[in-house]
């Protein structure tokens, strides 16, 4: 978070007041007024920020159980075709939001791009509750474009959180170097917190309305309408958002981008981190998505509320992750912690394939293991991936870089999807389709481990050197730009927290 005027030269008298004024920045207003950044600001911003993400990480994953009920609803309209089109519109929605929204928040700054994706995230969940149609098809093209308007504004937050968060851990040197593990929270716990969610609420729902076909209709659109709230309650936070000093001093607002300077200085940022970010959707995505199906197939049920519970049982083991890889992240590393993650997550990934058939046999034990491959890809990848992102940027380019690298994530989860589907409706013998996928799922950590370890750079942890380094970069290359936000108004009345408390 930030206030109003950028802090364009400080003189300290001395060494202790230097230290001071690292730890907690200090702004002079025009009216002579002080405000300050305080580790209660930076709190409720990474706060904010984690329950936007929380949001799409449930919207994300309420689609699957959603169109399980809308198969027995609409059996002869949901076709496959349309079922594709269901589970792709959100995704295909965010892809669009990380691009789109990456340049918005460059260009016209982090509020502009938070209430533009809330909007729209709210927009699109209300429609999708609310649709209707003349006949089932209408409905599902309804909800296809609802899907899609939300995906656009869910989208939106990775470049939109993951800039604003990372430039408000940098305004107070303490909580600076906790930066990983408050991102962990951010990006990852809260995000496997809404996949559990899309998993749980439908079944929560599913049980008060004692399972009876005839209410499926109020559980689906309950379920949509539910994930309004974490967007709504952070609205009018946003609405009251200050400008980080980062931005007022180091944007380039409404300038032309030398994109061809950016790609030659930062093309193996670029490169290390849209490739581990695939690798890690495309191994985590769809081993939590189709963990019902394999549970099913592992342990066969008749009960449709027991292979979802499961499936959510397994989802919980996202959770332990971030902790772990947060912590992790501060004392040794960013790359670092990612190589070790995947690392971790391919030696297991070989064992649940090597010996599949006797492990199944034991489901408990099938169970907690699946679990643990899950949980290391959050402790390495899971963890570490939106703050990589973050940080190897400067703050003129930040949310167009981490749009783009975002985006290949996506693109990793939906081609990792396609192919774990393909896995497992090609082979005969469900136990060598298991097999399969876990060794697949195993290589690419291998691969994950390699370009984490030799192609992500390691990166000052203060945004201002980056910052420095690209300024100085672009005047060697007689680039001109102007520098600095001079134009937005911080809203009246905003104060910060006063030093110390």
């Amino acid at each position: 978070m930030g206030v109003q005027e950028a802090i364009d030269a400080v003189s300290p008298a001395t060494s202790r007041e230097d230290e001071k004024k690292d730890e907690t920045v200090i702004v002079e207003l025009e009216d002579g007024e002080k405000t300050h950044y305080s580790k209660t600001s930076v709190w409720l911003m990474v706060l904010y920020s984690g329950l936007a993400i929380g949001s799409d990480g449930y919207n994300a994953a309420v689609i699957g159980n959603v169109e399980l009920l809308l198969a027995v609803l609409y059996p002869d309209a949901l076709t496959t075709a349309m079922y594709s089109r269901l589970s792709n519109a959100f995704l295909i929605g965010m892809i669009v939001g990380m691009l789109l929204f990456g340049g918005i928040v460059d260009q016209f700054g982090r509020k502009t791009g938070a209430v533009a994706t809330t909007i729209l995230l709210v927009v699109g969940i209300a429609l999708s509750a609310g649709a209707s149609g003349t006949s089932p098809n209408g409905l599902f093209w309804m909800l296809v474009i609802a899907r899609g308007i939300a995906g656009v504004g869910a989208g939106g937050e990775y470049p939109v959180s993951g800039a604003g968060a990372t430039e408000a851990t940098d305004e107070n040197k303490a909580l600076r170097k906790h930066r990983g593990f408050m991102f962990a929270m951010l990006a990852d716990l809260s995000s496997s917190l809404g996949y559990v969610w899309g998993g749980l609420v439908p079944l929560l729902l599913l049980l008060c309305t004692q399972q009876k076909v005839e209410n499926y209709d109020i559980v689906w659109r309950t379920s949509f309408a539910l994930g309004l709230i974490p967007p709504v309650s952070i609205f009018w936070f946003r609405m009251r958002m200050a400008v980080s000093s980062a931005y007022r001093k180091s944007s380039m607002r409404k300038q032309r981008v030398p994109y061809v300077l950016a790609i030659k200085r930062y093309w193996r940022a670029l490169l290390g981190c849209s490739a581990t970010w695939f690798m890690y959707n495309y191994i985590s995505i769809p081993f939590g998505i189709f963990a019902s199906t394999i549970t099913n197939r592992v342990n066969a049920s008749d009960s449709f509320i027991t292979n979802l519970g499961w499936g959510i049982v397994i989802n919980c083991f996202y959770i332990p992750g971030p902790f772990i890889g947060g912590y992790l992240s501060d004392r040794i590393g960013r790359r670092q912690t990612m190589c070790l993650g995947f690392a971790l997550q391919a030696a297991l990934g070989f064992i649940l394939g090597g010996a599949n058939e006797q492990i199944q046999s034991i489901f408990p034990l099938f169970v907690v293991l699946y679990g643990i491959f899950l949980t290391l890809g959050e402790v390495g990848p899971g963890s570490t991936v939106v703050l990589t992102a973050s940080e190897c940027f400067p703050t003129s380019i930040r949310g167009q870089m981490m749009g783009l690298v975002a985006a290949w994530s996506k693109a990793g989860a939906a081609i990792g999807t396609q192919v774990f589907s393909a896995i497992l409706a090609s082979w005969a013998d469900e136990q060598k389709a298991n097999q399969a996928t876990f060794l697949i799922g195993a290589g690419f950590a291998v691969v994950g481990a390699c370009v984490a370890w030799f192609v992500i750079p390691d990166v000052s942890a203060r945004l201002g050197d980056e910052d420095e380094e690209w300024r100085g970069y672009l005047e060697r290359n007689r680039w001109v730009a102007e520098w600095g936000d001079r134009e937005t108004r911080d809203p009246g009345g905003v104060r910060m927290d006063a030093v110390g408390s």
